[in-house]
């Protein structure tokens, strides 16, 4: 469980860098509340740029599903006004920030989220035991199972925004900690790994 409202966000693209040109194809946004994802908003993109064949090959995105899909001046900003001031979390949070703010700032606009929670790094500092930290691995691990195919965004953020509310869930039960909110979890984020367990001490109580 969480105590504030987040955002679980998701791109799929052409590729790993807007700055060798690579673009979006599919984003999913979910906006997580008292545990659960209360709203959502998710839409294939248009950037007017060529699909490699190996982007489809693994996330079945067709340059027939993004010639047909909104264009990214429709669909990033109905994405920053969904985030807006909202705390943002993704897996690997990084990657889907900076695609976030390279396609704001070519259509003159910037993100408003209040910060930045990465799924992936907070999975590695509270279960130091896990042989794998990707997407797949790390939910099976936790027995969350994918609704659908992987390497789609909405599937993809679905089953992230479970981890980090499975996280929330571990951190009340396993540590005492009565408030789960974005400070607790940046300062995790951004804790070297072995000062982790003395961190979580500190800030729970006896269970």
């Amino acid at each position: 469980m969480l105590d504030q409202p987040i955002i679980m966000l998701d791109f799929e693209t052409t590729g790993l860098t807007p700055v060798q040109g690579d673009r979006i194809t599919e984003v999913a946004a979910l906006r997580i509340v008292g545990g659960e994802v209360v709203e959502r908003y998710v839409s294939l993109v248009n950037c007017g740029v060529r699909i490699p064949s190996f982007i489809t090959g693994l996330t079945g995105i067709t340059q027939a599903m993004v010639d047909s899909a909104p264009p990214v001046a429709q669909v990033v900003p109905a994405l920053l006004d969904f985030i807006g001031d909202d705390p943002l979390s993704a897996h690997n949070a990084s990657f889907d920030e900076k695609f976030l703010c390279a396609e704001a700032a070519r259509l003159g606009l910037a993100p408003r989220h209040a910060a930045l929670v990465c799924s992936l790094k907070l999975s590695r500092r509270v279960f130091p035991q896990l042989r794998s930290y990707k997407l797949g691995d790390l939910s099976g691990a936790l027995g969350i199972k994918f609704g659908s195919a992987a390497h789609r965004a909405e599937a993809d953020a679905e089953v992230a925004a479970q981890v980090l509310i499975h996280i929330g869930r571990h951190l009340r039960a396993s540590h005492g900690i009565g408030r789960v909110d974005t400070d607790l979890l940046v300062s995790l984020n951004k804790l070297a790994a072995a000062k982790v367990p003395q961190f979580l001490q500190k800030r729970g109580q006896p269970v």
